[in-house]
């Protein structure tokens, strides 16, 4: 069926309602890629297979759908029953008859598959109530978990292309801008410019046509939320996009995607195909008159063309470097036309905007920060997972209320924010509040959404370390700044890191870091220093030591640190024994097991799986002067 108006899609949506309420129970089996990583594609078969072997009707009686991620990745499989409201986690196929039988049929709770508080030790039943869910507030992910995203009329009946209907029979370009400009949205991917400014910009410019390009290269380390978005929710990323098109008149578009991330093609590409069957993209949308169709590239693997001039040098054909920055994409962009680059986070949200008005979506958040942000929250935090906030949310919030705190309770270091080109923020931090200002006052930065939480046994100088090896890879290498102050700045700290550290050497990096800021060309080199300079601001002391006192203070770095296990507390469970990959560890169980300093390698792997916490940490150096001793 092909939609000619908009009397026809607001029936289509009304059938397709009428379909979803009235199923009296539905299965959400989330098929995210962490989710199926652990087996949640086995636990819809699973369900499938036992409403087919139950003869239960599984259009109307019994409903499975395979959804896109829920968020909470470290419970996975996730299993939503509604309308009861019940989340089970860590589901095994092995649990779904017990599933269907005890509490699908007989309305029975099982408690081992429940949510269990770290903090409260109590098991949480309903979905909503679950910290990790209840304090997150939902915009661009709002359908993601609760459609199939392969299912069109799904997405439909929750609202989708209400937006993109709106527009087209109701609002002139110009009003859509301004209902942008009221939103006061500010893009996502991490320099936070304004979506409505952008916009205008690109309608005002000259030009023979425009282009709409989607930013879903998403390289940065520990962030996923676009690729859940992409997944999970692909019309909401389509919505947008036509919206943005409508604004500023452009009839091609572009989803520049990760090449990494299959499952968003797979997705996208059905999203697409689906819909210009039904006429919400390709010629005449909506017989509204108005003609706009995408298309999706597949990224080459390069951290760089998640910038916009590289990613649209990428789309022409060229290899993906940035070019100056006084060349607006507005003006001239894809093809040298006018081009309105967003993010994927960016897009997803404009159709919510719409729908519900500029002035709702200014409402959450903080005055120069306005709405709700998704992070990807990972690292040495219970509960990892994707979520989505209002602007000026505090790190103490994130971390301790929705993330559960830290692993094992543990004290808490930092937590770095933005990606590689973000900056790790202190412990005294923690009340911060999360926005653009905020974040880059402290040194580090909004960026894609990534956030990293490390405990005390994190080594703040090998942090820094990582993300210049990260980034010096990444590098294309076209200016000079970038391409031999990351080799620099990275040699350096090599030799911190392998005890031969000089004095003058955070001198050096800084005075490295300040050349970088200044000649770069495009971001990824003027914002490497970051991690680099932010722990340098809050965490100096642990760099000295490394320098003048040989010693790393976490225990990370394997030229400076020796291990001993602690007669007092070892209870001879055997675990580092196991663990270690070169048979270092002598000891029989339930005995004091003892380390050959000649044969350690200085891992960490005891350290890690230790339960009693009996593992120390000392300098290398203290070991050799008692060898001459």
């Amino acid at each position: 069926m092909r939609i000619e108006s908009r009397d026809q899609f607001e029936a289509l949506r009304k059938q397709s309602l009428e379909i979803e309420t009235n199923r009296k129970q539905q299965v959400l089996v989330c098929c995210g890629t962490g989710c199926l990583a652990s087996g949640s594609k086995e636990v819809a078969e699973a369900f499938a297979d036992e409403i087919a072997k139950r003869s239960i009707d599984a259009t109307v009686d019994l409903f499975v759908k395979s959804t896109g991620c829920h968020g909470f990745c470290e419970r996975g499989p996730l299993v939503v029953l509604n309308p009861q409201g019940i989340l089970y986690t860590k589901v095994k196929a092995g649990r779904v008859e017990e599933i269907v039988e005890k509490t699908l049929v007989g309305g029975e709770v099982i408690p081992g598959l429940l949510y269990k508080d770290p903090v409260s030790g109590e098991r949480v039943e309903q979905y909503e109530e679950v910290p990790f869910y209840r304090h997150q507030v939902r915009v661009a992910m709002r359908n993601i978990g609760r459609i199939d995203p392969t299912d069109i009329l799904d997405a439909i009946a929750q609202g989708s292309y209400s937006g993109v209907a709106k527009v087209l029979f109701e609002m002139s370009p110009h009003e859509v801008i301004g209902e942008v400009a009221t939103s006061g949205q500010r893009g996502r991917g991490g320099a936070g410019f304004n979506t409505a400014r952008k916009w205008q910009s690109c309608k005002d410019a000259p030009g023979e046509r425009c282009y709409v390009l989607c930013n879903g290269d998403e390289g940065d380390p520990g962030a996923f939320k676009d690729r859940s978005i992409m997944e999970g929710d692909p019309h909401s990323v389509l919505e947008g996009m036509i919206i943005g098109a409508y604004a500023v008149q452009a009839n091609e578009g572009w989803i520049y995607v990760r090449d990494e991330y299959p499952l968003a093609v797979v997705n996208l590409t059905i999203a697409i195909r689906e819909a210009r069957k039904y006429g919400l993209l390709g010629e005449n949308i909506m017989g509204s008159g108005f003609d706009f169709d995408i298309k999706i590239s597949r990224g080459g693997g390069a951290f760089v063309c998640g910038e916009s001039s590289a990613l649209m040098r990428s789309l022409e054909g060229k290899t993906g470097e940035p070019r100056a920055k006084y060349v607006h994409s507005t003006d001239k962009g894809l093809f040298d036309l006018p081009t309105v680059l967003n993010n994927v986070e960016t897009w997803a949200g404009i159709g919510a905007i719409i729908e519900r008005g500029g002035a709702w979506f200014a409402s959450m958040g903080t005055e120069r920060s306005k709405g709700t942000k998704a992070f990807s929250l990972v690292g040495k935090v219970k509960n990892t997972g994707l979520i989505e906030l209002p602007m000026g949310t505090t790190l103490r919030h994130i971390i301790y209320d929705i993330g559960g705190g830290i692993l094992k309770d543990r004290p808490f270091k930092a937590v770095q924010t933005g990606g590689p080109s973000g900056g790790c923020v202190p412990e005294e931090l923690l009340d911060l509040p999360v926005d653009y200002e905020e974040l880059t006052e402290a040194g580090s930065m909004m960026g894609s959404g990534g956030m990293i939480v490390m405990d005390d046994r994190t080594c703040m100088v090998d942090v820094s370390r990582f993300f210049l090896a990260f980034l010096e890879e990444e590098s294309c290498g076209k200016c000079t700044p970038c391409r031999e102050g990351l080799k620099q700045m990275l040699h350096v700290y090599g030799r911190i890191i392998a005890g031969k550290g000089q004095a003058g050497d955070l001198e050096l990096i800084e005075k490295l870091a300040a050349g970088m800021q200044l000649g770069s060309l495009c971001e990824l080199g003027k914002s490497a220093p970051n991690p680099v300079l932010s722990t340098l601001r809050y965490f100096r002391s642990e760099y000295e030591a490394h320098i003048s006192d040989h010693a790393c203070p976490a225990g990370v770095c394997r030229e400076l640190t020796a291990f001993e296990i602690v007669e007092d507390g070892c209870d001879g469970c055997h675990l580092c024994y196991k663990a270690c990959p070169v048979d270092a560890i002598t000891g029989v169980v339930k005995e004091l097991h003892v380390i050959d300093h000649e044969a350690c390698i200085s891992c960490g792997a005891c350290l890690d799986v230790c339960p009693t916490d009996t593992i120390r940490t000392f300098p290398k150096h203290e070991l050799e002067k008692a060898e001459v001793v």
